[in-house]
């Protein structure tokens, strides 16, 4: 598995707004501006955090983005289940994957499982607010 730099980065932006007031809505071209990120490829990756109901946008003047949750209910898991389209390790453990026809007799499918398992845990086990206190 390789993280993209979607991925990556909505971790980035994640993080920004977490260490920003949580009443506030924070421009998107401040959050790029201080992540060094394009503000057209952030708008990109807003659109993913926002349909995951991560992030929620206000228009307008005083508008921008801001945190849906507490970063404390927020998992790093979650943000890269939003923004990336494959987590799993191989191809047969995507979640809409069609099941393999040698699952059966595959013998390094229950090494490919635990291996998926051990990262999923790894990355439920890390919230936004741990990523932000971490700094």
């Amino acid at each position: 598995m390789m993280i993209s730099t979607r991925g990556r980065y909505a971790l980035r932006v994640m993080a920004d707004l977490a260490a920003c007031d949580a009443e506030e809505y924070v421009p998107l071209r401040d959050i790029a501006k201080r992540q060094e990120i394009s503000e057209k490829y952030l708008e990109s990756i807003i659109k993913l955090l926002v349909k995951a109901e991560m992030v929620t946008g206000m228009r307008g003047k005083g508008g921008g983005y801001r945190l849906a949750k507490r970063p404390s209910a927020v998992t790093v898991a979650q943000i890269l289940e939003a923004a990336e389209e494959k987590l799993a390790p191989v191809a047969c453990l995507e979640k809409d994957s069609a099941p393999c026809s040698r699952m059966g007799g595959c013998v390094t499918f229950p090494m490919w499982e635990k291996l998926n398992a051990l990262v999923q845990d790894f990355l439920e086990g890390i919230t936004l607010e741990d990523l932000v206190r971490e700094k």
